[in-house]
């Protein structure tokens, strides 16, 4: 089979001829048939995320594909299946071999391209709010980055929960399509002084942060007593300074979120979250 391949720390992709994988027990070999990417398979490339891959490796967190084959003794989806699966790396090839535990199968509506796309963004943003930040009906969630992939998923799944959904992205465009995925509002991150624009919202109850730096740290103070804010990522590539005595005096909590990590110690959480999400599509 064909794979791409990243040999050294910030190098290129190149196309390689590898042997078929053979699935052993308790896996599938899966057909890919396309492949999400993501903003952690560039930091992974980079050896700055939390996952460094030994040299050389097949990036590539996320892909949809076809069952075509069982290790021995391995009960699992029936060749043939259509499906969705996070690995970590090694989507980026023309066949995977994939824990049969991981497989989900994908609604008959569903093309490859949507489900290749769909465990990390919409997981992680359906993880963060439901269960870290336990969004109500009727609450404001402020959604950083709201245009870029988790941003987006956010906005969708944050105003299907009930809330008051306001978006916050780069120039006109970005905030239009921050509203056409649902938003109330869009504010633009140029906005000359964010801190008195976040305010000015009249509160906020819930903050989803993808992006860090300046606009992190003005979300912060937005929040109303009892506020949550998500930690979700640093695009900016700034990390948010939070005072401590501003969480105690407003009584605010600060929720990390690495969507990936649940497969090291509760991997169930991940499999009940997606198959809501996908009754939900």
């Amino acid at each position: 089979m064909k794979a791409w391949r990243i040999a050294e720390t910030a190098g290129a992709l190149t196309l390689e001829n590898l042997a078929d994988p053979l699935p052993a027990e308790g896996e599938a070999r899966v057909r890919v048939m396309a492949v999400g990417l993501n903003f952690a398979d560039l930091l992974m490339r980079d050896g700055k995320y939390q996952v460094r891959p030994d040299f050389p490796y097949t990036p590539g967190m996320e892909m949809a594909g076809v069952v075509e084959a069982l290790g021995p003794d391995t009960g699992g989806p029936a060749i043939g299946t259509r499906v969705l699966a996070y690995l970590g790396q090694g989507a980026l090839a023309e066949a995977v071999c994939v824990p049969v535990a991981r497989l989900l199968p994908l609604p008959e509506t569903m093309p490859f391209d949507h489900a290749a796309a769909f465990p990390i963004a919409y997981g992680t943003s359906h993880l963060a709010l439901e269960r870290k930040a336990a969004l109500r009906p009727g609450e404001t969630l402020l959604v950083l980055g709201a245009a870029g992939g988790v941003g987006r998923t956010a906005v969708e799944i944050g105003r299907r929960m009930g809330a008051r959904v306001v978006a916050v992205a780069r120039g006109a465009a970005k905030c239009a399509v921050a509203e056409a995925a649902g938003a109330h509002l869009a504010l633009d991150s140029d906005t000359p002084d964010l801190k008195a624009a976040f305010k000015a919202l009249g509160g906020v109850d819930v903050v989803y942060d993808a992006v860090g730096g300046g606009a992190g740290e003005a979300a912060l103070s937005a929040l109303r007593p009892e506020g949550r804010f998500l930690a979700i990522g640093f695009a900016s590539g700034q990390v948010p300074q939070i005072r401590a005595n501003h969480l105690l005096v407003k009584n605010l909590s600060v929720i990390g979120l690495w969507w990936g990590g649940y497969l090291n110690f509760a991997p169930e959480v991940l499999d009940a979250s997606l198959h809501q999400l996908l009754n939900w599509y």
